[in-house]
């Protein structure tokens, strides 16, 4: 059973801007305290055997300077690795490049928080469109499918969740608040509602894919 609400209301997303050797760039993090310990949260989010009970199958050498894929979605290189407190990697879709940062730290009561960067070139193409919501609202998604996978539930099945009710549903709420990370981060109110709408239909399929071909790697997560 998926509590929509409750689930969108337990993680945190906030945008930010770094500064990268190629120019800016937009981080997204998305943060999310889980009822297990670090070390289980690590091998949930680490072991290929686990990463495809509640994401994708994943192949390849997961070690530092290894190159993984992400089956249907993103390939990279494992940048670093911190056992069990975090890991970086490259995120290449649609023949852009970004970058995820892993953090993983003790919680309060046993818990454990997971946090998750999304690092990427702002394009001149994808970013109006789409806004934050393009990767925000796959990485909800993700961090769902981790709490059903940590509370012991069963993963739903990608391009199934999304027509049923709580899965538009959940989408429509990841959008919205998307919506609101992408105004505090100083969008235009109006553009970014415009923005969020459309990341809306394109997660329920009322939109067909965008083109990522050749752009700054802000691609679908």
């Amino acid at each position: 059973m998926i509590d929509v609400t409750q689930q969108i209301n337990s993680v945190r997303r906030q945008l930010g801007r770094r500064q990268l050797e190629a120019g800016e760039a937009v981080v997204a993090t998305i943060t999310q305290t889980y009822a297990t310990d670090p070390e289980d949260l690590w091998e949930a989010v680490t072991d290929p055997d686990r990463i495809r009970r509640w994401f994708l199958p994943v192949s390849g050498d997961l070690q530092v300077g290894g190159r993984y894929q992400l089956e249907g979605n993103a390939a990279g290189t494992v940048e670093s690795c911190d056992r069990p407190k975090g890991f970086t990697a490259t995120w290449e879709f649609g023949g852009g490049i970004s970058w995820i940062e892993v953090r993983i730290s003790p919680a309060d009561d046993g818990k454990a928080l997971f946090e998750l960067d999304h690092i990427a070139h702002i394009d001149e193409t994808m970013w109006p469109q789409f806004g934050p919501g393009a990767v925000g609202i796959g990485w909800d998604m993700g961090f769902l499918g981790l709490a059903l996978h940590v509370a012991g539930g069963d993963k739903f099945e990608e391009g199934e969740f999304e027509v049923t009710d709580d899965g538009k549903l959940f989408i429509r709420l990841s959008a919205e608040r998307w919506r609101e990370a992408d105004t505090s981060f100083g969008t235009d109110p109006e553009q970014a509602a415009a923005s969020a709408e459309r990341s809306r239909q394109f997660y329920t399929g009322e939109l067909p894919p965008p083109d990522f071909s050749g752009e700054g790697g802000s691609g679908q997560q």
